[in-house]
C-alpha cells in the first residue's frame, strides 16, 4: 500500500533562532524541540534532564489524603486487604507493585486477577463474593473500577470497602468508594492527567511514604514496574510519565527486580534496554499468562523470590508467549486467506470477520494485524460464553469508539477509546452490526484517513548527521506517544552499489546510500520489508527516503543505522510529499 508522506510545518524562524543560539544546537534540533513544546532554556533543561523533584506532590490528587488514611487504618488494625487488578501488563504491574509494598507491613494480604474468560474486564462480581466469603474487609483496585458503580454498590452492602486506583476516563456518576484517584476526574485537580494506572497506584505508595516518613527511596525501587507499564500501555511520554519513564529505565538497566530480570532472561535481551524493548519483549510475555491461561500468572513472576519458583515461572510463561505467538499467526493468516478470497470484502472501507473458533486471547493482537495490513478499521469476533465477542482498532484520526456506538443497539457491551474497543453481542446481530458497521464508517470516514500517513518532522541532509547531531537526538529518548522517534525526509539519495536483501527468506533491504552531488560519505540503512524496491534503486537515479535514526551494536562496535521507513521515487514528490 502506497503510504503519503506529510511534512510537519517547520517553528517560527524566530523562535528557532531563539533557541538554537541558547542552546547551542542545530537548527533542526531546535526545531524537533519547539515540536514538542519546548520553546525556552528552562524548558530544554527539564527535557533533557528529568529529575525526581519534578514529580508532582501526590496529595494534589483528589482523594490522596483518604486512601492513605484507609491504609494506615487497615495496616493498624491489622486488617485482611485484598489487591485487584487488571489481567493486562499495566494492570499486572500494578498489583505487583502495590502488593510489593504492603507485604512488608501488612500480615494478611493477597492478590486477585479477574480471570479473561470467566470474569471479563474490570471488578467482577465474582470476586466480590470471593472477598466476602475470605473476610477481606479493604481492596484497592488498580487499573480499572471508575466506571463500576453497581459493583461498588454491592460491595458495599457486604461490608467491603474498596479504593479504586484508575485512569481512565469516568462516566458522569463517580463509584461510591473510600477513595477514588483518578487524575481524569473532573474535579481532580492533579497537573498531569496522563498517568498510567501502574502510575496512579505509585503515586498512592509515594503519598503513603511522604506521609509515613518513609524514605522517598523505598517507592523508587518500584519504578522499574511503573516504565513496564508506561511503555506497555502505550500511554504519552510526557512532563510526569517522562520523568517515571527515564528513572525506571534507568532501575531497569542497573537493578532491575529479581521478576523482571528472569523476564529479560528468558526474553534473550542484551545490551541497554530501551522503551521499545519493553513493548515487543517483556510486555507481550507479561500480556500472554492473562490471553493464554491467567494474569495471575505474571504477577506471581513478578513478586516470586524463590530461585526455583522464579525458573520454573520464567519458563511457564515464555511458552505462554510462543503459544501465542503460533495462535497470532495462524489466526491472522487465516482472516487474511478469507478476506482475501471473499467478494464480500471487496470495496469495503472497513473489517468485520467472525470465526467461532479463534482464540479470544489473541483477537486483539489479529485486529491490528489486519488494520496495519488494509489500513481500514477492523472487528475481529470469536465466540465466548455463548456471545461473539472480539475486539477492534482504527486507523489513525478516525473515532471507532463513536462507530461502534452508533451500533450499540446491536451489542450487549463495549467499551474503549478512539483507536481501540472490545465489544460482543448476540450470534445472531454479527451480520447486521457488519453491514451497519461498515455503512457508519463509510459516512463518516474521510478519504485522507483511508490513506496511511507518515509524519515527517523535519527536511534534512545526510551530511546534518554529525556526531553532534547525533548525541543531542539520543537525549530526546524515552521515546513514546507525543514524543516520539523523529522521522526525517532526505531527498536524492542513491544506492553507492551494494545494497542487497537480507533476511531469511529475502524479504529486507540492507541499504548503502549516499547523496547525489555531494560528498561521498556512505550511510548504512536497513528497510523492513520492502525488498521489492530493490530493482529501482539499483538503476543508480536519485530516490527520497524517510528515516529515523537508530544505533546499532555489532561486535563491540556501535554505529549509526538509518531504519528507513519507506521510499518515493522522483516523480511521485508533488503528490505525495505535502507540508502540513
Amino acid at each position: 500500500m502506497q503510504k503519503s508522506w506529510k511534512v510537519k510545518k517547520p517553528a517560527d524562524s524566530n523562535d528557532l533562532k531563539h533557541l538554537s543560539a541558547a542552546l547551542n544546537i542545530d537548527i533542526a534540533i531546535a526545531n524537533l524541540l519547539i515540536q514538542r513544546g519546548v520553546k525556552t532554556f528552562a524548558e530544554a533543561r527539564s527535557f533533557f534532564r528529568p529529575k525526581l523533584s519534578d514529580l508532582h506532590d501526590p496529595f494534589l490528587m483528589k482523594d490522596m489524603d483518604k486512601a492513605v488514611a484507609r491504609i494506615k487504618q487497615a495496616i493498624d488494625n491489622d486488617e485482611k486487604v485484598m489487591v485487584y487488578g487488571d489481567y493486562d501488563v499495566d494492570g499486572t504491574t500494578s498489583v505487583a507493585l502495590m502488593y510489593s509494598f504492603l507485604r512488608s507491613r501488612l500480615t494478611n494480604i493477597d492478590y486477585y486477577i479477574p480471570d479473561r474468560y470467566m470474569e471479563g474486564y474490570g471488578i467482577s462480581r465474582i470476586s466480590i463474593d470471593y472477598a466476602a466469603q475470605n473476610s477481606f474487609t479493604l481492596v484497592i483496585v488498580l487499573d480499572c473500577g471508575i466506571k463500576a458503580n453497581d459493583k461498588i454498590s454491592y460491595a458495599k452492602e457486604l461490608g467491603i470497602d474498596f479504593i479504586i486506583c484508575d485512569h481512565h476516563n469516568p462516566d458522569t456518576i463517580i463509584p461510591d468508594a473510600v477513595a477514588v484517584l483518578d487524575p481524569k476526574q473532573p474535579d481532580c485537580n492533579y497537573p498531569y492527567k496522563e498517568l498510567s494506572g501502574c502510575g496512579v497506584g505509585f503515586k498512592l505508595v509515594q503519598a503513603y511514604c511522604i506521609n509515613q516518613g518513609i524514605p522517598e527511596e523505598v517507592a523508587m525501587e518500584l519504578l522499574d514496574l511503573v516504565v513496564v507499564s508506561i511503555a506497555s500501555d502505550i500511554v504519552p511520554l510526557t512532563g510526569e510519565n517522562r520523568v517515571l519513564a527515564y528513572y525506571g529505565l534507568l532501575k531497569l538497566n542497573s537493578n532491575p527486580s529479581i521478576g523482571l530480570k528472569t523476564i529479560i532472561k528468558y526474553a534473550g535481551m542484551v545490551g541497554e534496554f530501551k522503551i521499545n524493548d519493553i513493548v515487543f519483549k517483556i510486555g507481550p510475555r507479561l500480556n500472554a499468562s492473562g490471553r493464554i491461561e491467567h494474569g495471575k500468572k505474571s504477577v506471581a513472576i513478578l513478586l516470586a523470590k524463590d530461585a526455583k519458583e522464579l525458573e520454573d515461572l520464567g519458563i511457564e510463561i515464555n511458552s505462554y508467549n510462543e503459544i501465542r505467538k503460533t495462535l497470532d499467526r495462524e489466526i491472522t493468516q487465516e482472516a487474511l486467506d478469507i478476506i482475501e478470497k471473499s467478494e464480500f470484502y471487496e470495496g469495503r472501507v472497513s473489517t468485520v470477520i467472525y470465526n467461532r473458533d479463534w482464540h479470544k486471547g489473541v483477537v486483539g493482537i489479529v485486529a491490528s494485524r489486519l488494520t496495519e495490513h488494509y489500513y481500514r478499521p477492523t472487528v475481529v469476533l470469536t465466540e465466548s460464553n455463548g456471545l461473539a465477542t472480539g475486539s477492534a482498532r482504527s486507523v489513525a484520526e478516525f473515532d471507532l469508539y463513536e462507530a461502534i456506538s452508533a451500533c450499540s443497539d446491536l451489542l450487549e457491551s463495549y467499551g474503549g477509546h478512539m483507536y481501540a474497543a472490545g465489544l460482543s453481542m448476540k450470534l445472531e446481530n454479527v451480520a447486521e452490526f457488519s453491514r451497519r458497521f461498515e455503512q457508519v464508517v463509510r459516512d463518516t470516514i474521510s478519504k485522507e484517513q483511508q490513506k496511511q500517513t507518515i509524519e515527517i518532522d523535519a527536511k534534512i541532509s545526510l551530511s546534518d548527521l554529525t556526531p553532534k547531531f547525533l548525541k543531542i537526538l539520543n537525549q530526546f529518548e524515552p521515546y513514546g506517544p507525543h514524543n516520539m522517534m523523529p522521522v526525517f525526509l532526505t531527498k536524492n539519495v542513491m544506492d553507492y552499489g551494494t545494497s542487497r536483501l537480507v533476511g531469511k527468506n529475502n524479504e529486507h533491504l540492507k541499504l548503502d546510500l549516499m547523496e547525489a552531488n555531494r560528498s561521498s560519505a556512505v550511510f548504512s540503512g536497513i528497510a523492513f520489508s520492502q525488498s521489492d524496491h530493490l530493482d529501482v534503486i539499483k538503476r543508480s537515479l536519485p530516490f527520497n527516503i524517510c528515516y529515523s535514526v537508530t544505533e546499532n551494536e555489532y561486535r563491540g562496535k556501535t554505529y549509526m543505522q538509518l531504519n528507513v521507513r519507506d521510499i518515493q521515487y522522483r516523480h511521485e514528490d508533488n503528490d505525495d510529499s505535502q507540508e502540513e
